[in-house]
């Protein structure tokens, strides 16, 4: 069973969301918060697979309560979705840079919604694949890296080209069939990296090959 929190100061929201997943047998909705501090608190004592997280919200924002969950080592489970809009990119990078494994814009289908738990669940792939190069690429190059990002000297040579095939939005099955390898065998490969870079999950590996100049926006066409 795939335990979700649900954490947005809408509560029509909310209900929209836990509606679509009720009826999926291997989901289940196992806490709603209307704000951030709540959202902590919830993830805390509930321990979900999937959070997803509103940026705008009283008390605390979601990017900080993003953060909170991502730095819990009690919680390193825990997978975090940032729900957004078009018109908050800014703040969808941000919180991929704090621990969010990834996006889903709020006017998804159904469909998507639940596509999206059980891809994030894994842990198998970045979110919302069709406007994920656009958003990461695009503000990349307009927000300035905290700090510089670990090297990648540890890695070898198929490893690196791994990362940035990541960081262009290919999932493992994407990537198995780009290198002519298994897709057991590109999940290794991608294990592998973010366990030498000291890196949480693929949303932080995209971050980090843009930040590092190792893919420029538009490289994979």
């Amino acid at each position: 069973m795939i335990r979700v929190l649900l954490a947005d100061d809408q509560r029509l929201v909310r209900a929209g969301f836990r509606s679509i997943l009720g009826g999926e047998p291997d989901i289940t909705v196992v806490g709603e918060a209307g704000d951030g501090a709540e959202a902590v608190r919830l993830a805390r004592r509930e321990r979900p697979d999937v959070v997803f997280m509103d940026v705008r919200m009283p008390v605390l924002d979601g990017l900080e309560a993003t953060r909170r969950i991502a730095a819990d080592p009690e919680l390193s489970d825990v997978r975090i979705v940032i729900l957004t809009t078009y018109e908050q990119e800014e703040y969808v990078f941000a919180a991929l840079r704090g621990g969010a494994a990834g996006f889903l814009l709020k006017d998804a289908e159904p469909a998507e919604l639940i596509h999206c738990v059980r891809v994030v669940a894994r842990g198998d792939a970045l979110l919302a694949p069709s406007v994920t190069r656009r958003l990461i690429a695009d503000v990349a190059s307009r927000v300035p890296p905290p700090a510089p990002p670990p090297a990648a000297s540890t890695l070898t040579a198929r490893e690196g080209e791994i990362a940035d095939l990541v960081a262009g939005g290919l999932s493992n099955d994407e990537i198995a069939r780009r290198l002519t390898i298994s897709p057991a065998t590109a999940k290794t490969h991608v294990s592998r990296v973010l366990g030498k870079l000291g890196l949480r999950d693929r949303a932080q590996l995209v971050i980090w090959a843009y930040e590092a100049g190792r893919v420029q926006p538009g490289w994979l066409g």
